[in-house]
């Protein structure tokens, strides 16, 4: 697939997939949950082009380029408060200092449930896959930092349990199950799921007619999250189901990205098609773009 709204070659990603390559970027060189360093890398992304395809921030949401401009507003607050040079400086905090400071990294309003929380969840739960009730508690936090809904942190929860659960080898019918909510309750805490997100975990998915039946992402995360489940449970490999993910039209860089984090767990990376792994141009984008060029 190529061309699109922005002409993209084959290979080139969009806003989506740049923003998980910053937090995967920020769980590994900071070896766990860095929030303060994760908004650096996506404010390097935004301002620099930072693990863009093209060298340069576009497609991005309005309530993550709102959030990113209120976390810069406020680090140029802490800079003049702490008497600090320059944007290096306070790009290099360490996170025990950014709480000290109680420096509010929450940098949304708490009505806006986009979908760009979902797209680049995927990390955090790989990350912590090993304690499934942290991954999914910290998927939610990575949601609050753009979107501050509850309805977003509920979402990313929901779906990094999944995704803990492919990597801890549950089959498709468990994770498709109006069960798995309750059956996995240990892993969410004392905090129920939003009743939207509930409704999803139910199989408000499972509809035979995608578009004409309502199925659709138009921007609103539980939209996405229910496309993309839509769009795993309608077919039985990796590439059907991308393919009725972007045929849905609407948003179809963000729901082929939020069907592709579980589906690529749960098929693995030798399934991806070969046609579609020889575009890959991750390696070379991501050698060029080491964190210590901003």
């Amino acid at each position: 697939m190529v061309g699109g709204t922005w002409d993209l070659q084959a290979g080139q990603w969009t806003d989506d997939t740049s923003m998980a390559l910053c937090l995967a970027s920020s769980l590994i060189t900071q070896k766990g949950f860095n929030p303060y360093d994760q908004m650096i890398r996506y404010k390097w992304w935004y301002k620099h082009g930072y693990l863009s395809s093209i060298g340069q921030c576009f497609d991005i949401d309005n309530a993550t380029r709102t959030s990113l401009e209120e976390f810069y507003h406020r680090q140029i607050q802490l800079k003049k408060d702490f008497n600090y040079q320059t944007e290096s400086e306070i790009d290099q905090l360490p996170l025990d200092f950014i709480k000290q400071v109680q420096f509010d990294l929450n940098c949304s309003s708490p009505s806006i449930s986009g979908n760009g929380a979902l797209m680049r969840l995927a990390p955090v739960p790989l990350f912590f896959y090993r304690k499934p009730s942290l991954a999914v508690e910290l998927s939610g936090q990575s949601a609050r930092l753009t979107h501050g809904d509850d309805i977003a942190f509920d979402a990313c929860r929901y779906y990094g349990a999944l995704i803990v659960a492919v990597i801890h080898g549950e089959s498709k019918e468990n994770l498709l199950s109006d069960q798995f909510y309750d059956s996995h309750q240990i892993w969410f805490g004392s905090k129920p799921l939003h009743n939207e997100i509930v409704r999803i975990t139910k199989g408000s998915f499972k509809r035979s007619r995608d578009y004409k039946d309502g199925i659709r992402d138009k921007g609103h995360i539980a939209w996405a999250l229910e496309a993309a489940l839509w769009a795993f449970e309608s077919a039985d490999t990796f590439e059907k189901g991308a393919l009725n993910a972007v045929n849905l039209s609407d948003d179809t860089d963000t729901t082929a990205a939020i069907y592709g984090q579980l589906a690529g767990a749960y098929y693995g990376y030798w399934k991806i098609p070969a046609q579609i792994e020889r575009f890959n141009k991750l390696h070379s984008i991501i050698a060029s773009n080491a964190p210590t060029s901003h």
